[in-house]
């Protein structure tokens, strides 16, 4: 066999051969039945991506992310105790705040500097607080956007906006999105994972819902504690009876869709029994970190002895397990808070910002610097965000409120720009007001990097044509790389 395919008969004698292709080595080798192995993995993975309804490419263009992990951090953490420092709170702390559209506030409220100090940190010479130590250490991975604006200062509505661009129920959930563009590179795990603590969010599981999208793109929720999934080990020990079982629940599902014509959710259905049955003897091992060197477990903070910043590490070293395995987006929740999210604090703020950020600090940066000891941090975009910031004033002297007029995001890893900071909001934090980002504006530029135009991902349904942008949404291009 030639030691090459890409030379000519005419080639001078003893030039040298140029290397030969993965791809020219499979079509050439045991004649040819390496790729022919290869086009049907090509074909089931393009296969995955095109679910019923679905008219789209596997990617509109290439990407600069594969994957997509999302830390959540529900109930709005203040800005301007974060990545936004402001020098004129400190000067007017204590001053009464008379600016609020609302009469009877004027007065009974007061301006509230941080209890933080920032620093500078990395080569970027980037702010951050001290809240977040570790985070502040890879300041020159991040591209923080100080410029976000919500529609409303709900908890529910936020959080639904953030998580389906809609304010309104019923509307897929970002990682349903991408899911439904792109597929899993797993076939025996979903595409979209979020690792939850037990509590809903304020929106409640339509944040992580498949909305009008098949069935299988609905989120798989794992829990941090305990059995990771319910109903996962199987009933039956022999395999060949579960098999039958699962043989026999499919058949009568397809008959039951033949009778209707055929029928995406009852075909969705029968895609979601055997993705279980699949799941039944990789997930237990995916999440079994005792394979994982205690140096690594250090890393994400599981040696703390503090139980929720202990479980926080679970999560993130298990998103990291995931999208090693091929899970698409994997979306981490915070443990639960005493109010109506984890970093919602109207009073204790000192105590409750300082609780939040032990517990989801020192795994986060840990994931950032295992993502590039492993070669996967520039396929794989972490996206840090809240449904809203908080007020830069207080109706008393430890306790801000809902903000949703400026509020910072972070972004890093795949196709990102680090060290970046973009936008920003007045010099007390209350308005963004230069390079203002809607939510809309975070889901085009997420898709963006993962190889998906936001205009052209859509889904055919109730007579139109719906995506997760709406009508709206730029690709923030100053933060890409």
């Amino acid at each position: 066999m030639p030691t090459t395919s890409r030379h000519s008969a005419g080639d001078c004698e003893g030039r040298r051969p140029l290397p030969v292709t993965r791809r020219e080595m499979l079509a050439t080798a045991a004649n040819g039945f390496g790729l022919l192995a290869l086009s049907g993995l090509l074909a089931e993975t393009r296969a995955a991506s095109r679910q019923p309804g679905a008219e789209l490419p596997l990617r509109h263009f290439a990407p600069k992310a594969k994957n997509v992990i999302f830390c959540f951090m529900d109930g709005g953490v203040s800005h301007v105790d974060s990545f936004d420092p402001k020098a004129k709170l400190a000067e007017l702390d204590g001053q009464p705040f008379t600016e609020s559209k609302n009469p009877t506030a004027n007065g009974t409220r007061q301006w509230l500097k941080s209890p933080w100090s920032f620093q500078q940190h990395g080569q970027s010479g980037m702010p951050v607080s001290e809240l977040f130590p570790h985070i502040a250490a890879c300041a020159d991975d991040l591209a923080v956007i100080r410029s976000m604006k919500a529609d409303l200062p709900i908890h529910a509505s936020g959080v639904l906006f953030l998580h389906t661009g809609s304010n309104n129920a019923g509307r897929p959930s970002l990682g349903s999105w991408v899911n439904y563009g792109l597929g899993s590179e797993c076939r025996n795990l979903p595409g979209f994972v979020v690792l939850s603590f037990g509590v809903v969010p304020c929106g409640g599981l339509e944040t992580f819902s498949n909305g009008f999208l098949p069935g299988s793109h609905q989120a798989t929720l794992l829990n941090a504690d305990g059995t990771p999934i319910d109903n996962i080990a199987p009933a039956d020990k022999d395999a060949r009876i579960q098999l039958a079982k699962l043989g026999l629940l499919r058949a009568q599902n397809e008959a039951f869709s033949k009778s209707l014509g055929g029928d995406d959710a009852v075909e969705s259905a029968i895609r979601n029994y055997e993705m279980a049955y699949r799941m039944q003897s990789l997930v237990p091992d995916m999440l079994d970190l005792s394979h994982e060197t205690e140096a690594t477990q250090n890393l994400y903070g599981l040696d703390a002895t503090v139980p929720s910043k202990r479980l926080y590490g679970i999560q993130c070293l298990r998103a990291r397990r995931l999208i090693e395995a091929g899970v698409r987006f994997v979306e981490i929740t915070c443990p639960p808070g005493a109010s109506n999210g984890t970093w919602d604090q109207h009073g204790d703020l000192k105590k409750g910002h300082e609780k939040n950020a032990l517990d989801t600090d020192q795994a986060i940066a840990g994931l950032i610097v295992d993502l590039k000891a492993r070669g996967l941090f520039d396929e794989t975009l972490i996206v840090w965000a809240g449904e809203f910031g908080r007020t830069p004033h207080s109706a008393g002297r430890d306790g801000r409120d809902h903000h949703p007029e400026g509020f910072t995001v972070w972004l890093a890893g795949g196709g990102i720009k680090g060290g970046t900071i973009y936008g920003a909001t007045d010099e007390l934090g209350m308005q963004a007001v230069e390079n203002v980002c809607t939510m809309h504006d975070l889901h085009a530029t997420i898709l963006h990097l993962l190889g998906l135009d936001h205009e052209r991902l859509t889904f055919r349904f109730s007579g139109r044509d719906f995506r997760l942008t709406d009508v709206h949404g730029r690709v923030i291009r100053e933060i890409l790389a």
